[in-house]
């Protein structure tokens, strides 16, 4: 993956260092000489691009080949969100289909090599667009053009045959909302250190008024501009697919729809800050009405599923927060996220009063 000029932090180890954090550079070495022996590796060059908000993610070069490698966070603690096999399947099977994914290489599904799991994929050329001085470069036109390729690009996912490409058992689509919000709560539980009465107030009422089951799709499940990588105006690849499975789509939609309309708006969010109207982004009414024109989809529910959205997002930030505490993270701007919480938790009651 591409960023948009990242500046050195102390997560960037220098040229040819093997000693990176949370990777043994001479271990993975060794072992894609004996897993790719056809491709005659020189010798690594690994940057740490993608520090401990979810899954570490590190550039891979030799000279004449460009990988990107994925691994678990250093103290995750709910370990589906965390799969290495579950992303690697998704990308194959989503390989040969519209959906602009990168092309997957190798999985290695144990944590004996480099000390967790991990698999690698080719690196794609784009450009991360994450914050506000990324997304004032592209000008009006070329960002309201990225708006309908981002809604686009997920129709074209929620209209996947999970049997056409074998992933039919990727997931169970039922009561899946009703599972999410118990999956969540528990993640909740697990990193609990401080009393969160919005969030708690929020997650009651979600569960209280959890729409029925509708038609399983494969889902994203953190569907945002940052998780693309755009080239032109078009999506090249969508990427982290950690917590993909078979389920609800509007759950993808209402998710997408707070990051994009509502978290730019909260103080200190390191999330979606890039997209906001000055810069010409479409308004997500404007992209939910063409994605229920491209799918045929009924979105008289999005109320709900915009403020499960935000509640999704403050658990994770939570979860963040509680690593972080731990010492558990790896990278700067950790030491803010706990303050995010609750007011993400307000956009969210808000969201079901409206």
């Amino acid at each position: 993956m591409s960023e948009p000029s990242p500046t050195p932090t102390p997560d960037t180890p220098p040229p040819g260092s093997t000693g990176e954090i949370g990777l043994d550079g001479a271990a993975l070495a060794q072992l894609l000489h004996q897993e790719l022996p056809h491709l005659e590796i020189g010798q690594l060059q690994i940057e740490l691009i993608a520090g401990g908000r979810s899954n570490l993610t590190y550039r891979i070069g030799d000279g004449r080949h460009r990988w990107i490698l994925r691994r678990p966070p250093l103290g995750h603690v709910l370990a589906t969100a965390h799969d290495m096999a579950r992303e690697y399947r998704v990308m194959s099977a989503l390989g040969p289909t519209a959906v602009p994914v990168p092309e997957v290489v190798l999985l290695h599904d144990d944590s004996a090599a480099i000390g967790a799991p991990f698999y690698l994929m080719k690196e794609v050329a784009g450009t991360v667009y994450r914050t506000r001085a990324d997304t004032d470069r592209l000008g009006p036109q070329r960002a309201h053009a990225i708006s309908y390729r981002l809604i686009d690009a997920m129709a074209e996912l929620h209209q996947v045959e999970p049997q056409a490409v074998g992933l039919d058992n990727f997931g169970n689509p039922r009561d899946y909302l009703g599972r999410q919000i118990r999956r969540w709560s528990k993640q909740l539980a697990a990193s609990h250190s401080r009393p969160l009465p919005d969030l708690e107030r929020l997650r009651e009422l979600l569960a209280a008024a959890t729409p029925g089951d509708r038609r399983g799709t494969v889902i994203h499940g953190d569907y945002r501009l940052d998780n693309t990588l755009i080239a032109g105006e078009s999506v090249a690849a969508v990427v982290d697919w950690e917590l993909s499975t078979v389920g609800d789509p509007l759950a993808d939609l209402g998710l997408f729809a707070a990051y994009w309309d509502g978290l730019p708006d909260v103080p200190g969010n390191p999330l979606a800050g890039g997209v906001h109207p000055a810069a010409g982004f479409a308004s997500s009414t404007e992209l939910l009405h063409r994605y229920s024109d491209h799918t045929g989809t009924d979105l008289s529910d999005m109320a709900w599923y915009l403020a499960f959205g935000f509640f999704k997002v403050a658990a994770i930030l939570e979860g963040i927060h509680f690593r972080y505490r731990q010492g558990q993270t790896v990278g700067d701007g950790f030491d803010t996220i706990g303050t995010l919480v609750e007011p993400i938790a307000a956009q969210g009651l808000a969201a079901l009063s409206s």
